[in-house]
């Protein structure tokens, strides 16, 4: 069974929000609010290192923003160019109001 990390309450990241977490042990990451599901991505832009928590979120789609490419953020995938190599994404859990990543 995947070991469990709180990242935070859930209720303190409305829809549309986003917050970077930096675990130990692990490369930065960025959680947002989808409409009320929490996803959880690579924090650094594959393309240059640039904080997408920086970035802008329209909908689905996060925009870096050194360079203005994006990721869609529930698959990860390079939507727009300079970008190609697709994030990485991470299993979230809401338990008990608490939102905790899996790894």
């Amino acid at each position: 069974m995947a070991e469990k990390t709180a990242l935070c309450e859930a209720a303190s990241l409305a829809p549309g929000e986003m917050a970077r977490f930096e675990l130990d042990g692990e490369d930065p990451m960025l959680l947002i609010n989808d409409e009320g599901e929490f996803r959880l991505i690579d924090d650094d832009c594959t393309h240059a290192i640039a904080s997408l928590s920086e970035g802008r979120l329209e909908g689905q789609t996060i925009f870096c923003p050194l360079h203005g490419g994006s990721f869609n953020i529930r698959t990860g995938k390079a939507c727009s160019l300079p970008c190609k190599q697709a994030l990485r994404t991470y299993d979230v859990r809401v338990e008990d109001g608490t939102v905790y990543f899996l790894g």
